[in-house]
């Protein structure tokens, strides 16, 4: 008893600091996740700008169609997603390139078709992050998954060949093995999802998933939305555009002139060492590297990137370089430069889960402190100082302990519309569990503290750009 009323408590303080942050959040506590769900996709920012933000946003819709036609979608199914996307630019970032049946994903996605359903959409753009590795904790991660209470080896790979490599590791031979463990049977939910899943060879497990999650959308969710979901393989080829085109923001100021880089990478290391530390860190300049399937952090020093421990030089800080190195999949854009040609410049409202609300909007910051210390861009930096809620939280929002692969067993698409009904009744507070993601994270805690002793305020010029 004592240990549920600590963690109701517990609960109840990352509510009242996520509050604090974020003011106009504190009604939707008590008002069913729907009218949540209907806010944050309520997208009601102009289209007009500065002609920084309607060429960025221009190039984004252009990198949506090439992703889409690469999926194999109709070319009316493509505009009708471009033509949505441009009404209502709202992008779920929050889960991680899982199978849309692993529970986190799953219900990100429930939580989304909950506000497009509101506003009348029926097309959905989710981007994945796949610079994860296929292990982020013991048998848990995007190669690992649990069928029937089990645990399944996605791929069928070795522990040596999993735990120090990215969804992006490539080029190779991965299929869907789901391999039990421990010399458990493989149980019927096994076999049944084999039978769903693709089963040809893929060059990368990121390749793999996307198709993957293609053929399950409908089994899960039905064919009242276009589903389409883009990840850092498509944003490295969004941030080629940019660099590849001379006129471009990214290409004349990121790449032009030194000064503003050198900034951002200033304001990154001011940020580390001030009172909002620990959110928003150096762990790569601008890109990662990839060699051997593994990824590498570097440092950008005198016109090049550098690998810090070895002094690797991986390519020098130009347009021909970088453009090489994108295509072949060497360098991925970080996540910074990510937000950069995805929201930032282009002007999209993006979700994510427990961290994202407090990165992003320094994000923002960072990169206003450096425009303002390079002296460009006034348009740009007033445009992000009055643009309507930014970001939000929007992953992990729901939180339920029933196996997705269980609904897809028992008629999946077919109880679709009632379970997102139900979940968008429910009170807000209830439906998002215990919400362990914030209560157990050493950040969450330290930033409670922080603002319990004004140490850090929602009136600091961090935290400005919200």
């Amino acid at each position: 008893m004592e240990e549920q009323a600590a963690d109701i408590e517990a609960k109840r303080a990352v509510l009242e600091s996520f509050a604090a942050l974020y003011p106009w959040t504190r009604s939707f506590h008590t008002r069913p996740v729907r009218d949540y769900a209907f806010r944050v996709f309520d997208f009601s920012g102009s289209r007009s700008g500065p002609e920084i933000r309607l060429r960025s946003f221009a190039k984004l819709l252009n990198a949506i169609k090439r992703a889409g036609k690469r999926s194999g979608l109709s070319t009316d199914v493509v505009a009708r997603i471009c033509k949505e996307f441009e009404a209502r630019p709202v992008m779920q970032t929050g889960p991680h390139l899982f199978l849309l049946i692993e529970p986190e994903a799953y219900y990100s996605h429930i939580f989304s078709l909950l506000g497009l359903s509101a506003h009348g959409c029926s097309s959905y753009v989710s981007y994945a992050v796949a610079t994860v590795n296929l292990v982020e904790k013991p048998r848990k991660g995007p190669g690992w998954l649990r069928l029937g209470g089990q645990p399944v080896n996605v791929f069928g790979l070795t522990r040596k060949q999993m735990i120090p490599y990215s969804l992006l590791a490539g080029p190779g031979c991965y299929r869907f093995e789901l391999k039990t463990v421990d010399a458990m049977p493989a149980g019927e939910a096994v076999a049944q999802l084999r039978d769903l899943l693709p089963k040809k060879q893929f060059k990368r497990p990121a390749h793999a998933l996307k198709a993957a999650n293609l053929a399950l959308w409908p089994k899960l969710f039905g064919r009242g939305f276009s589903f389409l979901q883009i990840d850092d393989e498509d944003i490295a080829d969004l941030v080629a555009d940019h660099i590849s085109d001379e006129t471009s923001w990214l290409r004349a100021r990121l790449l032009g002139d030194s000064t503003l880089a050198s900034c951002i990478l200033a304001e990154l290391d001011k940020l580390a060492a001030g009172p909002w530390c620990g959110w928003l860190t150096r762990s790569t300049d601008f890109f990662w590297f990839y060699e051997n399937g593994r990824r590498l952090p570097l440092r950008l020093v005198a016109g090049e990137l550098v690998h810090p421990s070895t002094g690797l030089k991986a390519a020098r800080f130009t347009a021909p370089e970088l453009l090489e190195r994108l295509a072949d999949r060497s360098l991925i854009p970080n996540l910074l430069l990510m937000f950069l040609v995805l929201s930032i410049l282009p002007g999209v409202r993006v979700l994510g889960g427990s961290h994202h609300p407090i990165y992003f909007p320094l994000m923002r910051y960072v990169l206003c402190r450096a425009l303002e210390v390079a002296g460009v861009d006034a348009d740009l930096r007033y445009a992000l100082a009055t643009d309507d809620t930014p970001g939000a939280w929007g992953h992990r929002i729901i939180e339920c302990s029933d196996d997705p692969f269980e609904q897809l067993k028992n008629g999946g698409a077919d109880g679709i519309d009632e379970l997102i009904d139900r979940f968008g009744r429910a009170p807000f507070a209830d439906v998002c569990g215990s919400m362990g993601s914030f209560v157990g994270d050493r950040l969450w805690q330290e930033l409670r503290w922080r603002l319990r002793d004004a140490a850090i305020s929602p009136v600091d010029a961090e935290w400005a750009f919200s």
